[in-house]
């Protein structure tokens, strides 16, 4: 399929310096699930994006899951309950219509606006307790810093699988 890339991953290009460690690798890990996403789903038709093989939640579903929880999480991280037009945006995450422009133009844009607003937490003390949901469950400002990361990652990686399978059906 695709060459592996030319240039080592986020982490290990040396950016980012200036930021501490745990804050930085969430980050990079947000740099990177973006350059995977657009290496492995730009290629998508639209009904390839909308598809849903073997029962699998589409690629589009995935892109807009990634882009919309990296928000509702770092609203929760800002210490913040979620506003009405995040819950709606929630649940029109499953729309069966998407066209790969407005679907990357949401994912970079939410991917530029989590980078700014874990930036301006990277100084801010880790064990701030927060709380999630409409339960309240208790977590740590650190522990929803590594969250966005594990969770985009744990979603990248389903894109990228539904992708794959579209691909393999093409042949």
């Amino acid at each position: 399929m695709n060459a592996l890339p030319s240039i080592p991953e986020p982490w290990l290009r040396g950016t980012l310096t200036n930021i501490a460690a745990m804050p930085r690798a969430v980050l990079h890990a947000l740099e990177l699930a973006e350059e995977d996403l657009k290496k492995w789903c730009a290629q998508l038709s639209v009904a390839e994006l909308n598809a849903q093989p073997h029962g699998l939640p589409s690629v589009a579903f995935q892109l807009r899951h990634i882009a919309r929880s990296i928000d509702r999480l770092l609203t929760y991280a800002e210490g913040n309950a979620l506003s009405t037009d995040q819950l709606a945006a929630l649940r029109d995450e499953s729309s069966a219509s998407a066209s790969p422009e407005s679907l990357f133009a949401e994912l970079s844009s939410a991917m530029e606006r989590g980078s700014q607003r874990v930036r301006a937490l990277a100084k801010s003390d880790l064990e701030q307790p927060r709380s999630v949901g409409k339960k309240a469950l208790p977590t740590t400002l650190g522990g929803l810093l590594v969250h966005v990361a594990d969770h985009t990652q744990r979603h990248v990686g389903q894109a990228i699988t539904t992708a794959k399978i579209l691909l393999a059906e093409r042949h």
